[in-house]
């Protein structure tokens, strides 16, 4: 059995301070998610191209899919996230929003992941982050505008 996560929301300058460099990441390797499957991402979501402006960084044991050798990213836990257990809405929040999370205990990797080119299970992808600095508050908003509430979707009075 798994422990729970233990993701806190913290100050930005905490956030900074543990998150700024790529080698505070778990893992043998990490690498930052290629220009395509950032594209990628935003069609998954719905965002126009070229809203994610900042690097998304990723870290594992390995870099590629055990399947098929595609160089695994950012899309392959988006598109796994979208088809399990997360909103459109929840995903551009932690991609573009101001507050910053961390994750208290060094994960021994991201569970439920697939290969968006192949569909084989991923193991060993460990974390994932974005260098966003809160520059992009007014593409959030535009992004959450955009989208089409789902079933799950709490609605705001």
């Amino acid at each position: 059995m798994t422990s729970p996560r233990r993701t806190k929301a913290v100050p930005d300058q905490l956030f900074r301070r543990v998150y700024d460099s790529p080698a505070s990441l778990p893992g043998e390797e990490r690498w930052v998610t290629s220009q395509q499957d950032v594209e990628a991402v935003e069609k998954l979501l719905g965002m126009a191209r070229g809203t994610i402006g900042a690097p998304l960084w990723v870290s594992g044991d390995f870099r590629t899919c055990p399947s098929c050798q595609r160089e695994l990213s950012w899309l392959d836990i988006v598109s796994s996230a979208l088809e399990r257990i997360h909103e459109p809405a929840m995903i551009a929040r932690v991609i573009l929003g101001e507050q910053k999370f961390v994750n208290s205990e060094v994960p021994r990797q991201i569970e439920g992941v697939r290969c968006h080119g192949c569909g084989a299970a991923v193991e060993g992808l460990r974390s994932f982050k974005c260098h966003n600095w809160a520059y992009a508050h007014g593409a959030l908003l535009r992004v959450l505008e955009g989208l089409k509430p789902s079933a799950g979707d709490v609605q705001s009075a």
